[in-house]
């Protein structure tokens, strides 16, 4: 993912994340007994660009809000068990989201900006396929566009990651039952002559809701239903959530309650929850955008653990990134300190977008440093607790994530 512009107004959200969004789980060290037949209920997160920096990032903010140097912990980094994952792609060394999210997705690598086939074209199956043959509800969300790579690998085959409009029309084929997102690119099409994608999906069958009023008021009453985060209706779905979502809009940890919801617990379901964000603000080195996106997506993680709570021997929960962005370094020129105040409070000011020289005089301040605008070919922390998590501990690729998933690597 790519994103130019994140302006500075973020008070209202790192206030609301500290009081209500910030959940450490206090996981059990003890795994469950593997066994042949994959979890009844599985929960796969996707912070995409979220390398272990970032985390590691977020949680040193965490222990600052708290008046300590460190100590603090995401809901996810307390799982039981830790695995590092490498990401390169079938013809980079660097991945690509839509390579690397058919890659976890698929349990193959392809080229570069290609999606749902390998580097011959030819088109491959995914998880959320195969678990729905098995009779698995399927769930796919992001707090981004539900047509950028990410979730897009998940249901939809098409050598261009940017053919956004034909991605959509692969969502009624899926015949999958929650799609969740900020909107849609492309929303007429690429010429914007073309039917608007909502009314493409309605005829195909799909109730397309915007907002989580709407859905609550459809959801007893369609068995496949789209989630849309009302200031996507219309406007331009890329600037969800770069400085939280807009006053109407569902936090991303409130969208997957919805989709549990809607689910419910008596039969199986695999739901894959994507923070996007996260790599938008990485791509343009803003540590303050990007610890919110953290934030915000260790929510979702921290809903899906309550549930995993109830259902302890039923439920797998894995928690991993696509790719590592921006090469972010906690400490840097020799600092030993993290300045967190002067970058948190110049964030919570309003005006316009902070320019490259500003943002570099607050990273400095700040002792965070970058060595890049885009990705890395960094390995990514896996985290996962819950039924099969002990298949993810030690050194693994991602394309033996969908195997270890479904306990068939």
């Amino acid at each position: 993912m790519t994103r130019t512009i994140i302006t500075k107004a973020t008070a209202a959200i790192l206030l609301a994340v500290t009081l209500t969004g910030i959940i450490s789980c206090n996981a059990s060290r003890n795994t469950t007994k593997q066994d042949q037949a994959p979890a009844k209920y599985v929960f796969l997160f996707i912070g995409d660009g979220m390398g272990a920096a970032q985390a590691a990032t977020a949680e040193s903010y965490l222990s600052y809000l708290n008046g300590k140097l460190g100590g603090e912990k995401l809901c996810f980094t307390g799982f039981p068990v830790l695995g590092s994952c490498t990401t390169y792609s079938a013809d980079h060394h660097i991945t690509c989201s839509s390579a690397s999210g058919t890659a976890i997705s698929c349990g193959t690598k392809t080229n570069n900006g290609y999606l749902g086939v390998d580097p011959a074209g030819n088109r491959l199956r995914s998880i959320a396929y195969d678990l729905k043959d098995e009779g698995y509800k399927i769930g796919i969300m992001s707090s981004v566009p539900v047509n950028h790579a990410t979730p897009a690998s998940f249901y939809a085959h098409n050598l261009d990651r940017e053919d956004y409009y034909n991605i959509s029309l692969e969502i009624p084929e899926s015949g999958f039952d929650f799609f969740g997102g900020s909107g849609f690119l492309q929303y007429s099409g690429k010429d914007k002559t073309s039917e608007p994608t909502p009314e493409v999906l309605e005829e195909k069958g799909y109730t397309v809701c915007f907002g989580e009023k709407e859905f609550r008021e459809e959801m007893d009453s369609t068995e496949h239903i789209v989630f849309i985060q009302p200031s996507g209706k219309e406007g331009n779905p890329e600037n969800y959530e770069v400085n939280g979502p807009e006053e109407e809009d569902s936090r991303l940890a409130e969208m997957l309650q919805t989709c549990v919801d809607y689910f419910g617990d008596k039969e199986p379901f695999f739901i894959m929850c994507e923070g996007g964000e996260i790599d938008w603000a990485a791509h343009d080195n803003m540590a303050m955008p990007m610890v919110d996106a953290i934030l915000r997506f260790n929510e979702a993680v921290a809903t899906a653990y309550s549930f995993y709570e109830k259902h302890p021997d039923e439920t797998l929960i894995i928690v991993t990134a696509d790719h590592e962005t921006g090469g972010v370094t906690l400490g840097s020129n020799g600092t030993s300190t993290i300045n967190w105040k002067e970058i948190s409070e110049a964030y919570k000011k309003d005006g316009e977008p902070a320019s490259a020289t500003e943002n570099k005089r607050l990273n400095d301040a700040a002792g965070i440093g970058w060595t890049t605008n885009n990705h890395t070919g960094a390995p990514v922390p896996v985290y996962a607790v819950g039924k099969g998590s002990e298949r993810f501990s030690g050194r693994l690729d991602n394309t033996e994530i969908k195997g270890r998933i479904l306990n068939r690597e």
